[in-house]
């Protein structure tokens, strides 16, 4: 630091920004949107309380540089039938056990599932069938919100929420409090293939959303209880 710099230094946090390639994979990567996802051994392709198997919108290997969660590969499904916000289920001031199974009413069950897996070294022999597969690059910066306020308005990882509707923060069940890890736009939606049905409430015919397209803030647990334990907090 320069002589009179009176930044604050603690309020530089590494971060990722996450960019959407144009040109289609052709065969399984870590880092992308749609493709071959990779799942711990025992893990299973999630699937929907409705039946049908969700959606991989996205998936990445976390920066070793960022803290809690450096290593692990994020994955995030979605059904493409049910579209609706995320409602945390709590009790005793801490999310229900096993939060990400929990009803979300009117559901009996969540529409998505976030995943942190520590040992995914294989790529599942499908591939998602209704996304397009596009890579998926993290370039690294430096999120810098002032005296603890919001941070940059991106799809990244790392670095700070940008709360849209001011903070908001959950206590696993595990007593754990969650961190954040990741931040997906609002509005962001992702391309599918030709031909697919429309998904309900999203913005264009051709694309698929994820909780009414919301900001999305994922927040983690740090005691890595579940691959599962992962809350998306939705803001408009």
């Amino acid at each position: 630091m320069f002589e009179g710099d009176v930044r604050d230094v603690r309020a530089v946090l590494p971060a990722y920004a996450i960019g959407v390639g144009t040109g289609p994979l052709d065969g399984p990567v870590r880092n992308s949107v749609g493709g071959r996802p990779f799942l711990d051994d025992g893990q299973e392709w999630p699937e929907c309380f409705c039946g049908e198997r969700m959606a991989l919108f996205f998936q990445f290997d976390i920066p070793t540089d960022l803290e809690v969660f450096g290593g692990d590969h994020l994955l995030v499904f979605h059904c493409r039938a049910h579209n609706d916000a995320s409602d945390p289920q709590l009790a005793d001031g801490r999310l229900v056990p096993r939060y990400w199974d929990a009803p979300q009413p009117p559901y009996p069950r969540p529409f998505w599932r976030v995943l942190l897996q520590r040992h995914a070294e294989r790529p599942t022999a499908e591939a998602e069938p209704s996304l397009r597969a596009l890579p998926l690059t993290l370039q690294p910066f430096l999120d810098t919100p002032d005296a603890g306020g919001p941070g940059a308005r991106a799809f990244k990882v790392g670095g700070a929420p940008s709360w849209a509707q001011g903070p908001e923060y959950y206590r696993c069940a595990c007593g754990a409090d969650l961190v954040y890890l990741c931040q997906v736009p609002e509005g962001m939606e992702f391309a599918v293939h030709p031909g697919l049905p429309e998904q309900p409430y999203s913005i264009g015919a051709d694309t698929y959303g994820m909780f009414l397209s919301n900001e999305v803030y994922l927040l983690a647990c740090p005691a890595h209880c579940d691959p599962a334990a992962i809350w998306p907090v939705n803001q408009n």
